[in-house]
């Protein structure tokens, strides 16, 4: 047995079937049929069994055996990918204007780091990020059908590419060549209803490189992908308030009445009406609804998904023991609806004695869609939303009093006022969900040159990359002068049952839409010139030659944010508008340069150094190590390590968002330098105060810094099984946040130049613009372990994949300690960072059959809690703050027993398990009683996959 050609395999072996393709070759025929190559996460031209580097690589087959569509899916299925808010489910929340660049974005985040420090090539080069946000790049403009392989580096590599390789790269690498035709068509079905995907591919290709000297080939692919909403899926049930989950929902789509008692404007019911109840003498009702009343219909005439709001289940509103609740937040998308259209074309030429030229163009159209439950409208939030008497249906007031005599003849006439005008709270179901489309246009073109020079390999490639996105209201949103005017007349009525509006009603609706109004467009651009030069230096060491690489990396980024196109003077209430970030094209060059050393110190222990320089125009240079080792003992055992340090350069939001002063509304706000309490108090100089927030960007921030450390071992005992354990750690400093109120009170000595002060010495504005400030430490184990053989006349292998998060730690500031591990422990709209995480295949080979069971597991962990609960004020009946485990079987089967034709039938989510259950504030994050950044809403589905080639 010879460890070197299986320890490269088991490096670059992921979760996939067919990654390890060497185990049935011989030793010679293994080594035979190695090619040198460029690993990603490495300069150096090499062969790909050298296994130094912790790589993961998915190949076409196992992405198809695995029924994977998009760059979204695989990431959800990778053990070592965090779960952060960077799908197209865990991004459905309203969208606030630092999470917009959620919209119809896909990122790639690897260890918990962020889709922002996490780098994403296309065939080894950058891509312009998305658009709206410019953070990280949009994985579904990737032309994922025409993919040759994934590769995956679980290492950091700011050493080899600078920016954002913190958590680590994923490579997606297409097709070099091809000739022939091939067409494919792939359906994935949900048993329980919507979420299907469809995808067709188109693949052409003419000329043999070798033979003719030239080849030029195409694929176009659409596909569509159907929305999930809530109310299509029972899990999403969120009135449990006997586990803890109670979101006020009193704006029902027939409107419940609430208390309004000022001097100037009495409501209705005044400041509420006592219940005549003598089981419940002397209650104030301050919310009530006619509906729900003893003796009238019951809450379930309003409309769907309406119940009673019981206030013995909601003890925090007992003033409500009349009013209705609607499951609001069941209206919301579990899964956008998204389509898509992507091109890549590469026209290659054989140059002659090693030398090649070629062009490549890539280019995608993708448009997704984010829906939200309709308007809730109430009198607090709409100045002229009240159910006014004077304005409507003036001519009989019929409706006026049908409201007034139902309350009248149960709590009595003489609390009422007779003319006053109704406020309430309501939810405007003929309004629509209201809806915004992205669209994103991006594309790539590449010119590029690679051969060799005496024995050096070289590469050279200049490229331009541009993403431009654009986010559009659909429905659900109205001007807000028309609204009113249609509420204040009496024209749209509050109290009708959904379906019940008048043609009047509607048609105003249709007038006073926004549909159409863009909210923003945003455009990023990348222009890059890069080469590499690598070979033997002629230098031998006892272990073999040295090798070595240098190259240069020329990049300019620039990124151009536009607003609205709201006219002045209109408002659309609650469209996510961000006209204040408007920015005029920005942009910045960068110069780099790069070098890297592989030096075989001895037959069993190679060292690698790399090192890279990066100068930034507008804020300096940083530079940045890395070493690696392999030792290999004797053969069965090989041991690597690596240390290194990596960096994140400021977004240009984050350099360059807006400057505006913003009303503070928090009065808990104190002046730190005088206070002896640290809070707010009646102390002398601890009163309350609430200066204006400084917001937006600062152009003085400096990137964040990390260091990454990994040791590993890679254990192959006898010939059909192998094991790799990988340990390790990532420290970032100097982190990019928003200053916090908690911060700066905290830290005020740190932070005085934050608190800015008059002539007199008062606080006047408090700068809560983007820090440099703490840091975050990461640590976790990574297993591979994969066992093989053959029975009944064909092969099998069972591989188990895990990931195990040791420690996730924050501090606010770099003299501080860091706080105590949140592994396990939830966390809002950030990482959730789960302990376990682990995948297990087995796959068996017989003739033209492969099958393949999956089990893929996510371990529980303690789910939010609220501070009524934690406090012992109120413990639910049935409440566990434990988020139980998640564990979903997937099977495919693959044929290839036509003559070239493909079949692949899949059943995802064999046994059709829901998500967990979660008592999260859904105000605060995405998922309905469930958690979209650990689990998938569809369900069980089943999958085809038939590709055939001319």
């Amino acid at each position: 047995m010879k460890l070197k050609p299986l320890i490269g395999c088991l490096a670059l072996a992921g979760l996939g079937t067919h990654a390890i393709a060497n185990d049935n070759l011989s030793v010679a025929e293994a080594d035979e049929a190695v090619e040198r190559i460029r690993v990603t996460g490495s300069s150096i031209k090499r062969t790909t069994l050298e296994g130094e580097l912790p790589i993961t690589v998915f190949t076409r087959e196992d992405i198809n055996a695995a029924g994977i569509t998009s760059g979204e899916q695989l990431l959800m299925q990778l053990n070592i990918a965090g779960n952060g808010m960077d799908n197209m489910a865990s991004n459905e929340g309203i969208t606030t204007a630092e999470n917009r660049g959620n919209s119809g974005n896909s990122g790639a985040n690897l260890r918990g780091q962020g889709a922002d420090a996490t780098l994403v090539l296309l065939n080894g080069r950058r891509l312009a990020p998305h658009g709206l946000k410019g953070r990280s790049v949009d994985l579904n403009s990737i032309p994922f059908a025409a993919l040759d392989r994934v590769e995956i580096l679980r290492d950091g590599a700011s050493a080899v590419y600078g920016t954002d390789a913190i958590g680590g790269v994923i490579n997606f690498i297409t097709r070099r060549d091809y000739t022939g035709a091939q067409v494919s068509g792939f359906a994935d079905i949900t048993e329980a209803g919507a979420g299907h995907i469809y995808r067709g591919n188109v693949l052409f290709g003419v000329g043999d490189f070798d033979q003719d000297g030239w080849n030029a080939f195409a694929t176009l692919t659409a596909k569509r992908n159907l929305g999930i909403r809530g109310t299509q899926r029972d899990f999403t049930y969120s009135f449990r308030e006997d586990r803890g989950l109670s979101p006020d929902t009193r704006g029902t789509p027939f409107a419940t009445i609430f208390n309004q008692n000022s001097d100037t404007a009495p409501g209705l019911i005044g400041g509420g009406l006592l219940d005549p109840d003598p089981a419940n003498e002397g209650a104030l009702m301050a919310a009530i609804n006619i509906l729900a009343l003893p003796g009238a219909e019951g809450c379930a005439a309003g409309g769907d998904f309406m119940d009673r709001f019981d206030p013995n289940l909601y003890p925090w509103s007992a003033t409500s023991k009349y009013a209705c609740a609607w499951e609001y937040a069941r209206h919301r998308m579990l899964q956008s609806p998204l389509e898509s259209l992507d091109f890549i074309g590469r026209v290659s030429f054989n140059l002659g004695d090693g030398h090649e030229m070629f062009f490549e163009l890539s280019a995608a159209h993708v448009e997704s869609r984010k829906s939200f439950e309709a308007y809730q409208i109430s009198s607090s939030t709409l100045e002229n939303a009240q159910y006014n008497p004077s304005t409507w249906y003036p001519s009989t007031g019929a409706n006026y009093d049908r409201i007034y005599n139902a309350l009248g003849e149960y709590f009595g006439y003489d609390d009422l006022n007779y003319g006053a005008p109704i406020a309430y709270r309501w939810r405007c179901m003929e309004c629509g969900p209201r809806t915004f489309d992205t669209d994103t246009t991006s594309y790539r073109a590449l010119l590029a040159f690679e051969g060799m020079i005496a024995d050096y390999d070289y590469t050279v490639g200049f490229s331009r990359s541009e993403n431009t996105s654009k986010t559009t209201l659909v429905d659900g949103y109205y001007y807000l002068d028309q609204l009113q005017s249609l509420l204040g007349s009496g024209t749209l009525d509050p109290f009708a049952s959904p379906g019940q509006q008048s043609q009047a009603a509607l048609d105003g609706l249709a007038a006073a839409s926004a549909a159409g109004l863009k909210l923003y467009k945003g455009t990023t651009t990348l222009t890059q010139l890069d080469a590499v030069v690598s070979g033997d230096l002629g230098l031998e060491l006892p272990g073999g030659f040295i090798q070595a690489a240098v190259g240069t990396d020329l990049r300019r980024e620039e990124y151009k944010f536009d607003g609205s196109d709201l006219e002045p003077g209109k408002t659309v209430p609650l469209a996510p508008f961000d006209d204040q970030n408007a920015l005029d094209k920005v942009s910045r060059n960068i110069k780099a340069v790069f070098a890297e050393v592989y030096l075989p110190l001895l037959d069993n222990l190679d060292l690698t150094l790399a090192g890279r320089y990066d100068h930034y125009s507008g804020f300096g240079s940083t530079t940045n190590p890395k070493v690696s080792l392999k030792y290999q003992p004797v053969e069965q055992v090989m041991v690597r390590a690596a240390y290194s340090t990596g960096f994140k350069v400021p977004n240009f939001n984050q350099l360059f968002e807006g400057v505006r002063a913003e009303a503070n509304t928090v009065d808990t706000w104190f002046d730190p330098a005088i206070c002896p309490d640290g809070q707010v108090s009646d102390t002398p100089g601890c009163e309350s105060i609430q200066p204006d927030i400084l917001r937006g960007g600062k152009i003085d921030l400096q990137p964040e810094e990390s260091t990454q450390k990994s040791i590993g071992v890679v254990l192959v005992p006898v010939d059909n099984f192998n094991i790799s354990i990988d340990w390790w750690e990532i420290e970032r400093t100097n982190t990019i946040r928003t200053a916090t109120q908690t911060v700066l009170l905290e830290n005020y000595d740190a932070f005085q130049d934050n608190f800015i002060r008059d002539a007199s010495g008062q606080i006047t504005l408090i700068d809560g613009r983007f820090i440099n400030s703490g840091g975050t430490l990461t640590r976790g184990i990574e297993l591979d372990a994969n066992l093989f053989g053959e029975l009944a006349g064909g092969s099998w292998r069972v591989r188990l994949n895990g990931n195990y998060l040791q420690s996730f730690k924050t501090k606010a500031l770099d003299t501080l300690p860091y706080s105590e591990n949140l592994v396990g422990q939830f966390v809002y709209n950030n990482n959730l960072p789960i302990k376990w995480k682990h995948t297990l295949n087995f796959s068996y080979t017989h003739g033209d059959f492969m099958h393949s069971l999956t089990q893929i597991y996510r371990h529980g962990y303690e789910g939010a809690i609220f501070a009524r609960i934690a406090s012992g004020a109120h413990t639910p009946e049935n409440w566990d703050q434990r988020v139980s485990s998640y564990t979903t079987y997937n099977y495919s089967m693959t044929y290839r027993g036509l003559e070239n034709t493909l079949i692949t039938l899949g059943i995802k989510n064999l046994f059709d398990q829901d998500p967990p259950f979660s008592s999260h504030n859904m105000d605060s994050a995405a998922g309905s009683a469930w958690e979209p950044r650990v689990a998938d809403p569809r369900g069980r589905a089943y999958t085809l996959l038939v590709e055939y080639t001319f």
